[in-house]
């Protein structure tokens, strides 16, 4: 069923399984995992028998801590830069596929769910979270975009809750990201075993509501009117003088997140959050961004910084916001090199 060390595909009474099996790597998402998905999702849509798929993972921290960024990291070294565009190609086709897929997706977004992680799971039809998720786009901080449609993701969250997002990488919990829209069903970990479960022996969705329960309050839903106020600004240093302005702890710590953040990857984050219309359109701008980070972009040294030395002190290309040059800015918004690819096909 096209399993392999990363990824364990089966078919178990009327539901197509799926498992991210790389617990020690946080099962990022790798070339592997993308094409097996796709693959398996083509078979089970046009297979009677398959009423609904069940995606999760092994390992207790994590769904998925996102990309595997040191390949991308190897590949951008090794001047490889065609091989890292082909697999976000690829992976941006399956974000795609799942938000449009017929039958019910069900995904288990249990432990650390970022980035690529995202991508899997919070376009599907049902996101079922836990008391023990973590979910995050935390891109900015390593130099990269909120990509995987993630900034289609951000733009339907709640006021201006998906800038403050995608800025800042701010960690939601499982209520939060209900409340936010990256997810939709709550149901309390010791119950998650029974809750699939059951989904296996009925090939039915409706037995989640057997275990589904109301989610605590959202620290989100609590920040609304702060983040509605803060992160309304025009452009990024129009937010952040706002941050400075207001002085709360709570407005300084974000003000210190995005600080910390690459100022390219900041501009451009705000930029595809505001453009992000629909899915197709979230996808180009992000391809867009990432086909040409590698060459004039942050994310290298950011997964310098965070995965290969650890130093947590990545050197940008540009010191502040107001150092970006706007030639820059124009590239990464222009039509991708050999044009557009089409995520829907």
């Amino acid at each position: 069923m096209n399993s392999s060390e990363d990824i364990s595909i089966r078919v178990e009474g009327r539901v197509g399984r799926i498992t991210l099996t790389r617990p020690k790597a946080l099962n990022a998402v790798n070339q592997a995992i993308v094409d097996g998905m796709y693959a398996a999702l083509k078979r089970w849509e046009m297979d009677p028998d398959i009423a609904l798929v069940l995606v999760d993972a092994e390992g207790e921290k994590a769904f998925s801590a996102g990309g595997d960024l040191a390949s991308i990291y190897n590949a951008a070294k090794s001047g490889e830069i065609a091989s890292a565009n082909s697999f976000w190609r690829g992976e941006y086709r399956l974000n795609a596929y799942i938000d449009r897929y017929p039958k019910p997706y069900v995904a288990v977004m249990d432990g650390i769910v970022m980035g690529g992680g995202v991508g899997v799971s919070g376009h599907g039809s049902h996101r079922i979270v836990t008391d023990n998720s973590m979910v995050a786009m935390p891109e900015c901080a390593i130099g990269l975009i909120t990509d995987v449609g993630g900034s289609y993701l951000l733009t339907r969250a709640p006021g201006h809750m998906g800038e403050y997002l995608g800025l800042t990488g701010a960690r939601m919990k499982g209520e939060d990201a209900i409340y936010a829209g990256f997810a939709d069903v709550y149901v309390h970990r010791a119950r998650l075993e029974d809750a699939k479960a059951a989904l296996v022996a009925e090939g039915d969705v409706s037995a989640l509501a057997r275990f589904e329960e109301a989610p605590p309050p959202s620290a989100l839903a609590r920040d609304q009117q702060i983040v509605d106020r803060l992160f309304a600004g025009a452009s990024v240093p129009d937010i952040m003088d706002a941050l400075r302005i207001d002085g709360s702890e709570w407005a300084l710590k974000a003000l210190g997140a995005i600080e910390k953040g690459s100022p390219l990857s900041a501009i451009m984050i705000l930029s595809a959050v505001r453009d992000a219309s629909s899915l197709e359109r979230a996808l180009r701008n992000e391809y867009r961004f990432v086909s040409r980070v590698l060459e004039h972009g942050d994310f290298v040294e950011g997964i310098r910084a965070i995965v290969i030395d650890k130093d947590r002190n990545p050197t940008w290309r540009y010191k502040d916001i107001d150092a970006v040059p706007a030639e820059i800015i124009a590239l990464m918004r222009s039509e991708a090199e050999g044009g557009d690819p089409d995520f829907l096909n």
